[in-house]
Formats: C-alpha cells, structure tokens, sequence
C-alpha cells in the first residue's frame, strides 16, 4: 500500500473507529480477521441489525458495494481522483 492510500485507510480507521467508541488499531485488527463483535457491541441496535443484515445477505451486500457512492469512496481511498 502506498504513502496516500494507507494515510487514507489510517484517517478512514480513525472516524469509524470514533464513531464505534475503538481504537483504530483495534479496528483494524477486527476488520483484517473478519470478527466485527466488538464493533457491533458500539453500535445502536438498529445499526447493528442494518450491519448483520448486509453481511448474511450477498445480493444486499454486491448492492451496496455496487453503489456509486462506494465505487467513489474506493476509488477515493485507493489513490484516484
């Protein structure tokens, strides 16, 4: 990962993390092993529900990931423009 993307992924770590009440490290750590109990635990129940729904469902999950909205955020944090 270059200089930019990982300066990104570090700011990126650092509001989720502010919004879940965790440390970025932290984080980091749950995201790369794929256990999200401690971030689950910091969200509102809704938010929680909204978060379980799009993991157990691919269709739900290509959608969002499919979204303008996330192709510009990747493109964003991967370097382009």
């Amino acid at each position: 990962m270059d200089k930019n993307n990982s300066k990104n992924l570090d700011m990126l770590l650092g509001i989720v993390g502010a919004k879940l009440g965790m440390k970025p490290d932290e984080l980091k750590m749950q995201l790369e092993s794929g256990k999200f109990d401690s971030a689950l635990k910091n969200m509102s129940k809704s938010d929680a529900e909204k978060f379980q729904q799009v993991l157990n469902n691919p269709k739900l999950l290509e959608q969002l990931i499919s979204a303008p909205q996330a192709k510009a955020l990747y493109k964003k944090l991967a370097g382009g423009e």
